[in-house]
């Protein structure tokens, strides 16, 4: 493992944005590839010219710096107990072009968290829309109150699912959720299938959480789009790297970027 950059700017000279964008990313259980997906689309939205941060909300799991190899001296931990802000706490990836806030893994799981830490979690998070243009949370897997809570503050949330039966039935699970907490609201969820054999095999296994979300729920989600199964993925995680610079051309590579864009797209519109 390295160590990680310091900051890139002291944050008396941020410049504020406009509110920036919070997208979060959720899967009703792990072993979806989440937090890969969460890492490479940061890195995405930064090769795009994005100021972007990436927020693991994972206190109990956490594993973005072990995914990059890096040995970060302050995270959320630190935050959550007042002991720092997001800005002091914050470090630079440079290889990648963005910034981190890592969780912090076996210190206890996010649900245990009373109403005080929870509102300086999410007073941080409105914090971090002024200062960047995109927020990547990676949420834990599951169902507790923070995460729901956590995914209820975001403008977007991405629910990551693969075609294994279980992944869909607690996809269906968050989006059910989801739905429940925002009534009345615009929020706007999408899925991700990832780890598909083919891009058809993907819109296929969407089609049949739609169908689910429609029959069930009243509304079936918005799809943004098929991550295809790729062997330079894994490849990529036993070195600890970024797929987007070792492997630019593969086919996951061009998936994330192609969700990259259609994120911004939105946004544009």
């Amino acid at each position: 493992m390295i160590p990680e950059t310091s900051v890139h700017f002291p944050p008396a000279t941020i410049l504020p944005f406009r509110r920036g964008r919070l997208i979060a990313v959720a899967s009703g259980k792990g072993g979806v590839g989440k937090t890969w997906l969460s890492i490479t689309l940061a890195h995405a939205l930064a090769r795009a010219g994005q100021r972007v941060l990436l927020f693991d909300g994972d206190l109990g799991l956490a594993n973005v710096d072990i995914q990059l190899g890096l040995l970060p001296a302050h995270d959320l931990g630190g935050v959550i107990a007042g002991r720092a802000s997001l800005a002091e706490s914050v470090v630079t990836f440079a290889a990648g072009g963005f910034d981190i806030l890592a969780g912090r893994s076996g210190s206890g799981a996010l649900a245990s968290l009373d109403a005080p830490a929870l509102a300086r979690v999410l007073a941080e998070l409105r914090a971090a829309t002024a200062l960047y243009q995109s927020v990547v949370l990676d949420l834990g897997a599951g169902l507790d109150r923070v995460v729901r809570r956590l995914a209820a503050a975001a403008d977007t949330l991405l629910v990551v699912a693969t075609d294994e039966p279980t992944s869909l039935t607690d996809a269906y699970a968050v989006l059910k959720l989801h739905a429940a907490d925002c009534a009345g609201g615009n929020a706007d969820t999408r899925v991700v299938v990832n780890q598909a054999a083919s891009a058809s095999a993907g819109a296929r296994t969407f089609a049949t959480l739609a169908r689910a979300c429609g029959a069930f729920l009243g509304k079936a989600p918005a799809f943004a789009g098929v991550v295809r199964r790729d062997e330079r993925v894994r490849e990529t995680l036993r070195r600890q790297g970024l797929l987007l610079t070792r492997h630019p051309a593969s086919p996951a590579a061009a998936d994330i970027e192609q969700l990259a864009a259609t994120l911004l797209a939105r946004v544009v519109a």
